[in-house]
C-alpha cells in the first residue's frame, strides 16, 4: 500500500487472534488512511466485528500490533486508552440506545459524561447534529418511537457529537428498508467529508458499500485476501473476491458445512 507515514490512521501488522481452538486472525496486514472510508468486508464469521473491537483496544491479540496515530494500542495505559476511545465514534449494529433517554438525551449523553460545557452550548450542538441527521424535528421522541432507520440516525448523530477523528461502523445498514438504506448510505460520505472523519465500516452488503467506500479489504480465512477500490476489486480474478461479490452459492467458501458423507450419515448407526 503506497501513502506516506503521516497518511495512516490505522496500521495493523501481523495481527493474530483466536478463540479458544478457532484461529480467527492469522496474520492480518492492513492500513487505514486519513479521511478515507475504508470497508471491511467478508462472509459472516470472518471476524469483521472482532477487528473493531482489537482496533479499539476491547481485546488483545494473541500477536502482532495495531497502531492507532503511531501509537500502539496495546501497550497503552487505561488513562491512555480511555483518551484515545473519546476521539473514536462508534456506531453499533443495533443503534444501541437508551431505552429510557430521549433522542435529544441520547446524543447528549457523551457531551454530558465527557466535556463540562453550558447547558445551552450542549444544547446548541446537540441539535446541530440531529439536524445534521435529519432529526432535530424528533429530538423528544423516546427509542420505541422510532422506526429503525431513525434510531440508527439518532445513533450516529450521538457517535460525532464530540467531533472524533474516525467513526466506527459495525453493520450500519443491516434490517433496513431501502429507503432508510440509502439515507444511512449516503449519511456517512456526507459526515466523513464535511467533518474531515475516517471511517471504518464492517459490512457485507456489497452494494451499498461500494458505493461510497475509497477502499475495500475483503477477509477470508484470517487474512487479506485482497484489498482495493471497490472498481478494482470488481474485476478481481480472485475466487473469493468474485464470490463474495457475485454473491455465489459455492466457491471458497462452500455451501456445505463440512460432514461425512450424506450415504454414511444416512446408512450409519442409529441413535
Amino acid at each position: 500500500m503506497n501513502g506516506t507515514s503521516g497518511d495512516i490512521l490505522v496500521d495493523v501488522r501481523g495481527l493474530c487472534f483466536s478463540r479458544g481452538e478457532r484461529v480467527i486472525f492469522d496474520g492480518v496486514d492492513l492500513q487505514i488512511r486519513r479521511g478515507q472510508v475504508s470497508a471491511i468486508m467478508g462472509p459472516s464469521g470472518t471476524g469483521k466485528t472482532t477487528l473493531l473491537r482489537l482496533i479499539g483496544g476491547q481485546l488483545r491479540p494473541d500477536a502482532g500490533t495495531v497502531h492507532v496515530e503511531g501509537r500502539d494500542v496495546h501497550a497503552m495505559s487505561h488513562r491512555e486508552l480511555y483518551a484515545l476511545r473519546r476521539r473514536m465514534g462508534m456506531l453499533f449494529q443495533s443503534g444501541a440506545l437508551f431505552t429510557h433517554q430521549s433522542v435529544f438525551e441520547n446524543v447528549a449523553f457523551p457531551l454530558r459524561e465527557h466535556a463540562d460545557l453550558p447547558e445551552p452550548v450542549l444544547r446548541d450542538l446537540v441539535l446541530m447534529k440531529l439536524e445534521a441527521v435529519g432529526l432535530r424535528g424528533a429530538r423528544d421522541m423516546m427509542p420505541g418511537e422510532l422506526s429503525g432507520g431513525m434510531a440508527r440516525r439518532v445513533a450516529l448523530a450521538r457517535a460525532v457529537v464530540l467531533d472524533p477523528m474516525m467513526i466506527l461502523y459495525d453493520e450500519p445498514f443491516a434490517g433496513q428498508d431501502p429507503i432508510s438504506m440509502g439515507t444511512l448510505v449516503s449519511l456517512i460520505r456526507l459526515m466523513n467529508d464535511t467533518l474531515s472523519l475516517s471511517s471504518v465500516i464492517v459490512s457485507h452488503d456489497v452494494v451499498e458499500t461500494s458505493q461510497i467506500a475509497d477502499e475495500v479489504f475483503v477477509l477470508s480465512e484470517g487474512r487479506v485476501v485482497e484489498s482495493g477500490s471497490p472498481a478494482e476489486l470488481a474485476q478481481s480474478e480472485s475466487a473469493w473476491v468474485q464470490q463474495f461479490f457475485n454473491a455465489l452459492p459455492d466457491g471458497p467458501v462452500p455451501f456445505h458445512y463440512p460432514a461425512p458423507s450424506l450415504g454414511d450419515d444416512l446408512l450409519g448407526p442409529r441413535p
